[in-house]
């Protein structure tokens, strides 16, 4: 299976900026095996559930990751955090005019902050030169780390919207995106129409934006993320399959923290690394419908797409969303696939 059968061309004009003026207001294309394509809204989720169904969430929140710093020699370097390893040492992702060489000392508000160790598979291992814990200081000076092809400076209006309303345990840097489309007031309408959740953990980390580059995609190396899911969401899931509910699956991450908890064919719970790769050919164990964004060509994002609905399928919708002008990737619009047969 070659990368490049995984690629489509976008304007670049539909690659969404900003979000919605208002939280849940998103378009929605539905992919229905056996029904085709609909264009509607996210307002309509509800009308695609029954009571009994169970949605599963990623609660991850994103920590202001991104840092703007100095090189001593003046140079700017743009730091995205990936990792805290301990106290005294994280990964991160360095962008510069001239790459950081091992022992260059980085400056922040005047200060010297981190010295650079040595570069690893694309990033960078920093030795903490500062006082107290250093989750502290992206909470100071941290800015939200927008994805690259959002080509703009971050604003007040991101520290909510780049943030679900259920996010709650710090570690991601980058935001579950189909999370981004709910509202309380849907989680609300779809508990009273007997439709309830559960929240799972996943940190996304910087490498869910990184393009596959091997030619051959069973070559290609996936990142790590940590992920928790306990018993009692396992319990829920269980519960839910066996009196014949479907479960929905908020996001990619969601689908990849489930299919991880898979040990000998049985759900349980886990806490730990995951970098378990879906593309076409993979069987699903848990998962029957998934809500999504549109995801960057040739990514791992998309081959798992195309793993749950058919290649074929995905790909046409995206060419009819790209026609409808439909707003693609982490701002933009959603997508709901219905797998059932």
């Amino acid at each position: 299976m070659l990368t490049k059968d995984f690629s489509y061309n976008l304007p670049e004009g539909l690659i969404a900026q900003n979000p919605v003026d208002e939280r849940g207001n998103s378009r929605m294309l539905v992919l229905e095996r056996g029904l085709g394509i609909a264009d509607t809204s996210f307002q309509k989720l509800p009308e695609y559930l029954k009571s009994g169904d169970l949605v599963v969430l990623n609660d991850t929140f994103v920590i202001p990751a991104r840092l703007f710093l100095e090189k001593e020699s003046g140079g700017k370097v743009e730091l995205v955090l990936e990792r805290i390893i301990d106290r005294k040492e994280l990964m991160v992702q360095l962008r510069a005019n001239k790459t950081p060489k091992s022992g260059t000392i980085l400056i922040l508000d005047n200060k010297k902050i981190f010295l650079v160790k040595k570069k690893i598979e694309g990033l960078f291992l920093l030795n903490y030169l500062g006082e107290g814990e250093i989750i502290n200081l992206f909470n100071e000076f941290g800015h939200v780390p927008l994805p690259p092809y959002i080509k703009r400076i971050d604003n007040s209006v991101d520290k909510e919207r780049y943030q679900t309303v259920f996010s709650d345990k710090p570690g991601a840097v980058a935001a579950p995106t189909a999370g981004l489309h709910f509202t309380k007031d849907m989680l609300n309408k779809l508990s009273e129409n007997g439709i309830n959740n559960v929240k799972l953990t996943l940190h996304i980390g910087t490498g869910t934006f990184q393009p596959v580059r091997e030619e051959y995609v069973s070559e290609h190396k996936m990142h790590s993320e940590y992920m928790s899911i306990d018993k009692d969401v396992i319990n829920k899931i269980i519960e839910t399959k066996n009196n014949g509910g479907r479960i929905l699956a908020v996001g990619t991450t969601v689908v990849r923290s489930l299919e991880s908890a898979v040990r000998n064919d049985v759900l349980t719970a886990f806490e730990g690394e995951t970098d378990i790769f879906i593309y076409p050919g993979y069987k699903f164990n848990v998962v029957d419908m998934l809500l999504t964004n549109f995801h960057l060509p040739e990514s791992t994002l998309l081959m798992l797409v195309c793993a749950f609905a058919g290649k074929e399928n995905v790909i046409e919708a995206y060419h009819h969303a790209i026609s409808k002008q439909y707003k693609f990737y982490s701002y933009g619009d959603a997508m709901l696939l219905i797998n059932e047969k």
